[in-house]
């Protein structure tokens, strides 16, 4: 008599994990490819590429990018040409150029495009230095392409920056175009419905005084960086607690509609929360137990949709005040309505660092066991 053990593996689970690819929204996307090497001295090397770019959109640019991965997976080398975007309508080549030191685990390389527009790539060379410091060509699997865009997949290459976490942004499409700089085939990422903030400037707000539209600028910066850290996480990631005194980042979100619902109440209306608005916002306002039991199980947007509305009413009440009412201070705690509402953005500045903090450490997902079947015979 023989006994055969048959595994059983969830399928979902190998799937989700092992080879679908993560769909998120985001301004850019790139895609990669990685090679693991390892050297004894410092090496030069080259990575060479055909681009172009055709867009209305001032901001949009696409580049070709290279990174050193180190064995301490820290980042040894990277440059994605930030800072000489490719722009031109016209095919031409770039080069990214850099070196692989001792430490050195991996090399991960490919393209990218940032907003609006069709970006295509093109006949991707990597070189590398051998021992005589001659550049020698290194193989890229479908370098040029000629193995068409699938679905939406670009045949041996990555969709993201990491081979361990393949993403797919909403915002493009991903096809294989004729008008190629080299051969049958180019790719093409297309970029659409990307919606491009101003940064990088405090005031000029229309409608809002001048010290109150610094501070709705101020505000909305803060927020939106608390939007980008948060919005493509998961389920597992927005509900995960480190420990029973950590609070989940989907309750930090909450929190900071909370306090901010608490100081229009107190600036506009002259009050504290009454009794029904207790209700509504106080376990979210204290983050004790109350908030570690009632807020989970919403995907991330039921949380920023509430964020938002808030901010929405805070920029209405803000924007019907001016620099004066701004001055005024509140008699029962002695403070002014401007530290009021410097106190929302800097409690924001607070919250967004322990959600990266919190974000940055949170563990793999648990893997579902192998399931083992004994079949006698």
């Amino acid at each position: 008599m023989r006994r055969f053990t048959v595994v059983l593996l969830f399928f979902c689970f190998v799937l989700v994990q092992g080879q679908t690819a993560r769909v998120i929204s985001s301004d850019w996307m790139g895609f990669s490819q990685t090679i693991d090497i390892q050297t004894p001295v410092k090496k030069k090397f080259k990575l060479i590429a055909s681009a172009k770019v055709e867009t209305a959109e001032p901001k949009a640019w696409a580049g070709i990018w290279a990174r050193v991965n180190n064995k301490n997976d820290e980042v040894g080398f990277f440059d994605n040409m930030g800072e000489r975007p490719i722009k031109s309508k016209d095919w031409q080549s770039y080069t990214v150029e850099g070196i692989i030191d001792e430490n050195s685990k991996s090399l991960t390389f490919g393209g990218l495009s940032s907003f609006n527009g069709k970006f295509y790539f093109d006949k991707f060379q990597l070189f590398i230095e051998n021992a005589k410091g001659v550049f020698e060509p290194v193989t890229i699997l479908n370098s040029g392409f000629e193995t068409p865009v699938n679905n939406g997949d670009i045949p041996k290459w990555n969709l993201g920056t990491s081979k361990a976490k393949l993403v797919k942004v909403k915002e493009y499409k991903i096809y294989s175009d004729k008008s190629a700089a080299d051969g049958k085939n180019a790719l093409v990422l297309e970029g659409t419905g990307i919606k491009i903030k101003e940064t990088g400037k405090i005031g000029n707000v229309e409608g809002a005084s001048p010290k109150i539209a610094d501070m709705i600028s101020m505000l909305e910066d803060l927020k939106d960086r608390v939007e980008s850290t948060v919005k493509n996480m998961n389920q597992y990631e927005i509900d995960y607690l480190h420990d029973e005194k950590a609070n989940r980042i989907g309750a930090l979100v909450m929190h900071l509609a909370a306090a901010e619902k608490y100081y229009q109440v107190f600036t506009f209306e002259n009050r504290e929360f009454n009794e029904e608005e207790k209700k509504i916002w106080e376990a979210a306002l204290n983050l004790d137990q109350g908030g570690r039991d009632e807020f989970k199980g919403h995907d991330i947007q039921y949380y920023l949709d509430i964020y938002n509305e808030v901010r929405a009413k805070t920029i209405s009440e803000l924007k019907k005040r001016d620099d004066a009412w701004f001055a005024e201070v509140q008699m029962k705690y002695d403070i002014s309505n401007q530290y009021c509402w410097f106190h929302v953005m800097e409690h924001q500045s607070s919250h967004l660092g322990q959600i990266l903090f919190l974000k940055k450490r949170i563990p793999p997902p648990p893997q579902v066991p192998k399931i083992e079947m004994g079949i006698k015979q």
